[in-house]
């Protein structure tokens, strides 16, 4: 019996370390301990995960509206929004991720700028950088060299540029596929349209203004009528013959401005001597004017003198005569310094009347030295 003692002791240690085994009490609670702290921090950090998550979901449907533009938010390809609050202005704005919503931004705080060179002959970067015009040709240059036909049969080069703002951001953006090649054919149109109605003297240089505004003008109606939702700020048109006749038409210009010149000059020398003949007529007039009214006033004196004297003369003659005569003379004689008087003969001849002159005193003349 002592020998099976030790024999079985030795089978249950075996037993206790076999794998089929049944695990103890102790290591079944610590397992199940571990794993319960194992979920429990996995749940927090799937937690913070979420969190983050969420966090950065507001954060990327905020967005932020730069000055100088507005912003459409399109929800599932439509503006959000109705009427004027589909337009946001500047400042923070919220909208659901892409694809659910889009935002278009339209800068409608700046000015743009749009050229048509569809009249206008080929120029280099450089050339256009430095606004220098390239060699003259005796001829157009098929697919690169542009040009009008003016309402005369002759060829010019007509450029326009404009500066507009966006005035209507959702008629601008939405109900065309691209407004600035909208833009660029309202432009192009009007270059050939105001071309064929001017001819070419007019449009370089007799009517040159008025070409210009009929050009802009067209452009304006265009874009009204399409409804573009832009305004024209500042406008520029050129206009040049070409440029192998460039020069002849220079001097053509020249010729006409110096001609200008001198009808102006000579239109202010007709206005200046029409007011000084002016003037003068009536200085002459106002002259003549105050010396008639002087004669007439006069003659009106001597007139009632003479009706006033004439009853007295009728009266006694004689007397009348020697009264008149000796008034007469006194009048005339009143600064004479020696007066004589001769009366009449008596038998009605002439009297002989000698006066001896003394020659006048010579004044010696005083001669001058000789050097």
């Amino acid at each position: 019996m002592s020998n099976d003692q030790p024999h079985s002791g030795h089978d249950h240690e075996h037993d206790e370390k076999s794998p089929g085994s049944a695990p103890s009490p102790d290591v079944e609670d610590a397992g199940a301990q571990a794993l319960a702290d194992a979920l429990r921090s996995s749940f927090g950090v799937v937690k913070f995960l979420m969190a983050l998550l969420v966090l950065a979901f507001v954060v990327s449907c905020i967005f932020t509206v730069r000055p100088n533009e507005v912003a459409v938010v399109l929800r599932l390809g439509k503006p959000r929004g109705i009427g004027a609050e589909r337009i946001l202005r500047p400042g923070l704005h919220w909208a659901l991720p892409y694809p659910i919503d889009e935002i278009v931004r339209i800068p409608v705080g700046q000015s743009h700028t749009a050229t048509s060179t569809a009249g206008w002959y080929y120029t280099t970067p450089e050339e256009e950088a430095s606004g220098a015009k390239p060699a003259p040709l005796p001829y157009l240059r098929p697919g690169v060299d542009g040009y009008t036909l003016t309402g005369d049969g002759n060829i010019i080069h007509v450029r326009v540029t404009v500066s507009y703002r966006i005035t209507d951001p959702l008629s601008y953006q939405f109900n065309f596929a691209s407004a600035t090649n909208l833009l660029q054919h309202a432009l192009d149109n009007a270059l050939f349209y105001a071309s064929a109605r001017f001819t070419a003297d007019d449009a370089l240089y007799l009517n040159k203004l008025r070409f210009q505004e009929a050009v802009l003008a067209r452009v304006n109606e265009t874009l009204a009528k399409l409804k573009l939702g832009v305004t024209i700020e500042t406008s520029e048109v050129r206009v040049t013959p070409p440029l192998d006749v460039d020069e002849a038409f220079a001097n053509v210009i020249k010729a006409q401005q110096q001609g200008d010149i001198k009808i102006r000059d000579a239109q202010a020398y007709a206005r200046g001597a029409t007011n000084k003949a002016v003037g003068e007529a009536s200085v002459i007039v106002r002259d003549g004017v105050t010396a008639s009214n002087y004669l007439v006033q006069t003659v009106a004196a001597e007139a009632q003198r003479f009706n006033d004297l004439l009853p007295r003369y009728r009266s006694d003659p004689d007397l009348f005569k020697q009264r008149l005569l000796a008034e007469t003379v006194q009048r005339v004689l009143t600064n004479a310094q020696y007066k004589l008087f001769l009366p009449e003969r008596a038998d009605g001849e002439r009297r002989e009347l000698r006066l001896q002159l003394s020659k006048p005193t010579e004044v010696p003349v005083k001669e001058k030295p000789n050097p």
